[in-house]
Formats: C-alpha cells, sequence, structure tokens
C-alpha cells in the first residue's frame, strides 16, 4: 500500500497525518492560536547575559524570551536536522578553539539587536530556543546565508546521483551563501533547483530590507502554515497523493504547487465525501491509540510508557506470552516485537529528549546484539535525528530523539485536574481517614453540628464504610456529624465546619 498524506483543515485547526502503508506513523497538528514559531525569523533585543550557563535571554515579542545558546552562536550543523538527515560533508563554520575559546559575553552584549531564527518552540516551562545561523528551507534546498558550505541529504544512497546534485549545486550557488541539497531533490533537474534558490534568495532578500526599516523586537520572516509545509517537507517521492477536505485549501495549494512545484500537481487529490477524512483513513482511532499507556503487543506482551519531564520510559512485558520453546526464546520474541511497536509509537507520538526503554533481560549476548541491531534497523524509517546506544547489561536500550515540537500527548492533552498529573488520587478510604485526623484536631464543642463537605465518592464512603466510625465519633465527643457531597470539591480535598 502506497503512502499518503492526509490533511484535515477546519477554520481554527489543521491536522495531518502522514500514512505508511495505511498505518500512520507521523501526526502533526496546528491551530491558529498556537501555531508552530520553528523558522520564523525575528529582529530580537539581548535582554540578559547568563555567563555561567553560556547563554542568553533575547526579547523577540513574544510572551516568554526566547534563549540563545553559545552554541547556537557559532555552530549550527545539528539544527539542519529539523529539515533533512545529516550531511556527509562537516559544515566549515567556526568552532569555539577557531575563535579563541570566546565567551557568550565577548559575543553578544545585553541591549544587543541580533537576528535570530526560532529552532525549537516553546515546550512545558521553556521559552523558544532560537539560534543566529539563519536556514531557510525550499522544496529542494535549504538556504543557508550566513555559512559558505555545500551538503547532500544523507537519505540520496546513488553516489552517481549525490554527484550530479553536487555538480549543479556548485554551478549555481552564490558566494558567500551554503545550500543543502533536500531528499526531495533526488532526480530533480539544474532548471527545478535554479528556480528554489532564486525563491530563496528573494526571500532572503526581502528579510534584509524589513530588518533595516523595524525595531527590535518584531517578526521579519514566518515560515508557511502546516498546508504548505506539508507539501513542501513531507510530500517525497515516495509518496503517492496529498488529500485534503477543504475545497479552498486544496485550491490554494493547486496555486501554490503550480507556482513552484509543478511535478507535484497530479499528487493533490480533494476528498469532498461525507464521512469525516480522519474516519475514512482510519487516523482517528491511531491518534487516540498514541494517548494510550499501556499498547497491547499481537503475542499478548505489551508495552508500558510514560513520559516525564526529563524524559520517556518504556518497558517492555511478556504479558500474555508463554512461548513455545524455552525461556530465552520467548523473551527473545517477545523483545523483537516490541521493537517494531516501540520504534512506531516514538514516532506517532513524537517522543524527543532522552529515552531509555527497558526491554526484558536476556542471558544470552548474541541474542542482546539482535536485539540492538533491530532497534537500529528499524528506528532508520525516523525523520528526527536519534542516536541509540547499545543495550546495557541491565537490558536497556538509552538513545535521544531530537525534539522540535510537543509531544503529542502533551499537544492534544493538558494534566487531569483530578490527580494533577501525578497519575493517581488518594483512594476515599485513605481521604476518609484524614477526615478523622482532622476531626480530632479540631475545636468541637459538646451540642455542636459537625458538617463534612466531601467529593460525591468521598463522602459514599464515609457515609458507608465509615458510618461506623462517625457514629463513634458522636457519641464519644457528645455532636452531630452531618456528612455532605459537594462535587465542585477536588477528590483529595474537604471542607469540615463546625455550627
Amino acid at each position: 500500500m502506497a503512502n499518503e498524506i492526509i490533511i484535515n483543515h477546519t477554520l481554527d485547526e489543521v491536522r495531518v497525518g502522514v500514512l505508511e502503508g495505511g498505518q500512520l506513523v507521523e501526526f502533526y497538528v496546528e491551530r491558529k492560536k498556537e501555531a508552530s514559531m520553528v523558522g520564523n525569523i525575528y529582529k530580537g533585543k539581548v535582554v540578559k547575559i547568563l555567563p555561567g550557563m553560556q547563554s542568553a535571554f533575547v526579547d523577540i515579542g513574544l510572551e516568554k524570551a526566547a534563549f540563545l545558546y553559545v552554541a547556537d552562536i557559532k555552530t549550527e550543523s545539528e539544527d539542519f536536522t529539523v529539515f533533512l538527515e545529516e550531511t556527509d560533508v562537516p559544515i566549515e563554520i567556526p568552532t569555539r578553539k577557531s575563535r579563541g575559546e570566546l565567551t557568550i559575553s565577548e559575543l553578544i552584549q545585553e541591549g544587543q539587536e541580533v537576528i535570530v531564527q526560532v529552532s525549537k518552540d516553546p515546550i512545558g516551562t521553556k521559552g523558544a530556543r532560537s539560534t543566529s545561523y539563519i536556514t531557510l528551507p525550499g522544496r529542494y534546498l535549504v538556504l543557508m546565508p550566513t555559512i559558505e558550505h555545500i551538503g547532500i541529504s544523507r537519505r540520496i544512497e546513488n553516489p552517481e546521483e549525490r554527484q550530479r546534485l553536487r555538480s549543479i549545486v556548485e554551478s549555481i550557488k552564490p558566494k558567500g551563501y551554503g545550500l543543502i541539497v533536500r531528499t526531495a531533490s533526488e532526480g530533480a533537474n539544474q532548471e527545478e533547483l535554479q528556480h528554489d534558490m532564486e525563491f530563496l534568495m528573494l526571500v532572503w532578500d526581502n528579510i534584509n530590507k524589513k530588518k533595516e526599516k523595524v525595531s527590535a523586537p518584531a517578526l521579519l520572516y514566518s515560515d508557511l502554515d502546516l498546508s504548505f509545509r506539508s507539501v513542501r517537507d513531507l510530500l517525497s517521492n515516495d509518496v503517492e497523493r496529498l488529500v485534503i477536505d477543504s475545497k479552498d485549501e486544496y485550491e490554494n495549494i493547486l496555486d501554490f504547487v503550480k507556482n513552484f512545484f509543478q511535478k507535484l500537481l497530479n499528487k493533490i487529490e480533494l476528498y469532498d465525501r461525507k464521512e469525516p477524512i480522519f474516519d475514512a483513513f482510519g487516523i482517528e482511532l491511531d491518534i487516540y491509540k498514541g494517548l494510550d499507556r499501556k499498547v497491547w503487543l499481537k503475542s499478548g506482551g505489551y508495552i508500558v510508557i510514560d513520559q516525564t519531564e526529563a524524559m520517556t520510559v518504556i518497558d517492555v512485558n511478556t504479558g500474555k506470552y508463554v512461548g513455545k520453546k524455552d525461556l530465552e526464546d520467548t523473551i527473545l520474541k517477545t523483545n523483537l516485537e516490541a521493537v517494531k511497536e516501540i520504534a512506531y509509537q516514538i514516532r506517532l507520538r513524537n517522543l524527543g529528549g532522552i529515552i531509555i526503554i527497558d526491554f526484558i533481560d536476556m542471558e544470552l549476548q548474541e541474542n542482546r546484539d539482535k536485539l540492538y541491531l533491530a532497534f537500529v534497523e528499524t528506528m532508520k524509517k525516523d525523520r528526527a535525528k536519534n542516536t541509540i546506544f547499545n543495550v546495557s547489561e541491565l537490558g536497556l536500550i538509552q538513545m535521544t530523539r531530537k525534539r522540535i515540537r510537543e509531544s503529542l500527548g502533551r499537544t492534544l492533552c493538558e494534566s487531569c485536574p483530578m490527580c494533577e498529573g501525578k497519575g493517581f488520587v488518594k483512594s476515599a478510604k485513605t481521604i476518609s481517614y484524614e477526615i478523622f485526623r482532622r476531626l480530632k484536631k479540631a475545636p468541637i464543642h459538646k451540642g455542636a453540628k459537625v458538617v463534612i463537605s466531601a467529593h460525591p465518592i468521598v463522602a459514599d464512603y464515609l457515609s458507608d464504610e465509615q458510618r461506623a466510625g462517625l457514629e463513634e465519633f458522636e457519641v464519644t465527643h457528645d455532636v452531630a456529624v452531618i456528612v455532605k457531597a459537594d462535587s465542585r470539591l477536588h477528590r483529595e480535598n474537604a471542607d469540615i465546619s463546625v455550627v
């Protein structure tokens, strides 16, 4: 089954699903008030230098100042992986050593105006991350106005094609600029690459003109919205079609493609059936599965995914699977099955940062090696840059994955108001005992009426399971106790009043 891009477009929200063999493997969502800022270019002002962290805060006009790290001023090679895999040639930019071990205080000063580009959206409590090295992505090329370099996407594997593209780019690249050839360039001719580069140069020229007319903080350039970025960045040669359910947006995309990417015209389709597009392609169900903590494997085993502030932990269990041979064989088969599901879940949920996978421990080193190689091979499909370390003695695989935007769970969900993100709440029994301890400490006079207001679940437990305890308290203290259910109260909270 061919790969497809499905776009659900409404007034306030755009959702994009990338399907491989009919299965959702990547999901993107952009809401009008929460649009991604990655790729946006700002004229900002340095508001604070943090010498101890070798970083600075830059006011770019957002609620929170952007972070600018010293490494983002001096070298930006790894940030190109936002657009493509690593290139085959090191990017020739000034290194820390060649610049005399300069500190951030020697590179920029408070109050200085700087041109920065957002490389990571604000995540959680952190502001946006920015860089002073600009990258402008087109369909076929990435223009680097501040670095003179030529690179080829590592996903273009044919040596002859790589050399052909390099020769074309060397002949069209303006002096003093850098160009990286994107994966979509495979098979493109010189005219298409030239057209793409000229468009990017025009964009950069307009940014420079605007820069001179505005005061910091100011937005100089905003990247395309999600629908158009999907055409530019996701519609590769191995994608058969892009289907969208909005007629107006369909026509806008057609105009965009006619002007810049004529070859893609026959891949754009309008969906006009009554059934919602994500239901028709089975995407809606996959999205909700991507929010579950536990994921079952076909064999009867399962994985558990827990995302914390600092890292994501994935645990593999045999579950109902008992195997047919010995224990080691059962464990190996469960682990290998889990490898495919874990790689899929990492992409679907867009899990980033540090990821630790607790596979079931295996005795044989050869089985550990099989597991590691299988996981590395499966993760090759991932467009995000990742680094995977070998299986440890404890059966753990540690990896890092580049995080550009929030995960699926944190994009679509918020902390539970009941448990406040803990994932659990105190039981009704525990809360009832807490209430009894509070009653004993309360200044209650004889003949008083004691009113306990609690969440309905706790109130029911007190009135039923703890009725004997309340009656004993009434007799001992010569008071009347009244339990009231109040659904407005948090489950762990209760009010005690004495009348």
